[in-house]
């Protein structure tokens, strides 16, 4: 304190300076947003980041612990420029003042990051992203185009899915970059071109993945209002499954990956063939069944044959006659059973499973909207309840008390103080009021009176 005399005053030990400091520090302030330059880039076998954060003026110690750090897909490397959210502290073992960092971004992928956020909001508002504008996909298509990278893996893993699932299906490749300032502008090109060709069914743009930087072409608003006016169903399979763009969110679906992308758009054959022999199997054991019916007819009557001379010819040949019957019945059955056979299997070839899947997915989308309207319903009820809580929470606060002219007084301490004696002349007491509060000092206390 000033004014005491050094023999009176109250020692502390480096240890507890440097333990209040850090106190002080980390209680006044939140965590703060600082760009700057990273160096002096440390990374022992602790899993731990120590560098230093400086601009043209400054500098400042910077620690980043492993169970943060290893979450993150960026790795530093000095002079590089990086925005950090960190708390502001004190290294006590050497008083050192320094930041714990939370999160470490590129300065220009916070950039990035930001320019996305902002336009995904406006496209949102305009209802780029509803789904009721989305239209489903064709359940076999015959021609479908592939706006990508011709020389990518991704869209040599779409060939190699169409091929291997239904290679019947026509396949156009509209070759463009996918990358770099150019890519957005190549693809709108391209997609104009699409709309444009004849008997196109759906649309595939995709690439393979890379960071938010390689995928920048994707976040193109001119692309994505061009997306949004595509005549056919778009899918949009760009990078990784946990990679999302602005044309993910405008196309009629967004697939995971490339692969998976070819994968909705293309029907299994083995699927379908095995359909077709199951069906074939079917009719061949009702065609036995059916001839092992008519030997037990003919069975039967053979066994009712007697021997009365003539009468035993006369039946004689009148069984000849339905066994010559039976065979012509027999053959004629089996051509009728061939060739009914040989009309299913020409219908179920020609036919594709688009009924099937479109029923599915009116069902789908019919328990879908159901799901919704009882999903609001809830919320709305537990809304209602949290309002009534919050007003009858509300008609109890302290801050009802105050607005209806009380005060609530708090000693040095922050407590609370409900007797007179609780406090002394000379102590300091704060007093809230409606609005604001006071501070004061404690001229006289004056206890209630005891009762008798």
């Amino acid at each position: 304190m000033l004014g005491t005399s050094p023999d009176s005053a109250q020692s502390l030990t480096v240890s507890q300076l440097n333990r209040l400091a850090k106190r002080l520090l980390e209680s006044h302030f939140d965590f703060v947003w600082i760009e700057g330059e990273l160096s002096n880039l440390a990374t022992p076998a602790s899993g731990h980041w120590y560098f230093t954060l400086k601009d043209e003026q400054a500098q400042v110690r910077c620690a980043m612990f492993r169970n943060r750090n290893q979450r993150l897909r960026l790795r530093p490397r000095n002079g590089q420029l990086v925005r950090v959210r960190a708390r502001v502290s004190l290294y006590e073992g050497r008083g050192e003042f320094q930041l714990i960092i939370e999160h470490l971004e590129d300065a220009g992928a916070g950039a990035l990051q930001q320019a996305f956020e902002a336009l995904k909001l406006k496209l949102q508002n305009e209802g780029l992203f509803d789904s009721q504008r989305k239209r489903p996909l064709p359940g076999s298509p015959r021609h479908v185009a592939i706006v990508s990278s011709r020389s990518g893996a991704a869209v040599r893993d779409v060939i190699t899915v169409f091929k291997r699932r239904f290679p019947a299906i026509k396949l156009s490749l509209l070759p463009v970059a996918v990358q770099g300032q150019d890519a957005a502008a190549e693809m709108l090109d391209a997609l104009e071109s699409a709309y444009g060709m004849a008997n196109i069914d759906a649309i595939v743009l995709t690439r393979g993945g890379g960071s938010a930087e390689d995928l920048q072409a994707f976040n193109d608003e001119a692309l994505a209002r061009k997306i949004a006016a595509s005549p056919v169903p778009l899918v949009s399979a760009v990078g990784h499954e946990i990679d999302f763009t602005i044309a993910d969110f405008v196309a009629d679906q967004r697939a995971p990956t490339p692969s998976a992308a070819a994968e909705m758009l293309s029907p299994d054959q083995g699927d379908i063939a095995a359909r077709l022999v199951a069906c074939e199997q079917t009719l061949a054991r009702q065609l036995r069944r059916r001839l092992t019916l008519l030997d037990a007819q003919l069975t039967g009557l053979r066994g009712r044959l007697r021997h009365p001379g003539e009468r035993l010819r006369e039946q004689a040949q009148r069984l000849d006659d339905l066994d010559l019957r039976l065979a012509r019945a027999w053959q004629v059955e089996l051509q009728h059973r061939h060739h009914a056979l040989a009309v299913q299997l020409s219908r179920l070839r020609g036919q594709a499973p688009a009924d099937v899947l479109r029923q599915l997915g009116s069902t789908t989308d019919h328990l879908a909207g159901r799901m919704r309207r009882a999903l609001g319903a809830q919320l709305n009820r537990q809304r209602h309840g949290l309002e009534l809580l919050s007003t009858r929470l509300t008609a109890i606060s302290p801050q009802q008390t105050l607005e209806r002219g009380y005060a609530i007084v708090l000693d040095a301490n922050g407590a609370l103080v409900q007797e007179a004696g609780a406090v002394r002349p000379g102590d300091i007491v704060e007093t809230r009021l409606k609005s604001g509060s006071l501070t004061s000092e404690v001229k006289e206390s004056r206890p209630a009176a005891e009762k008798d």
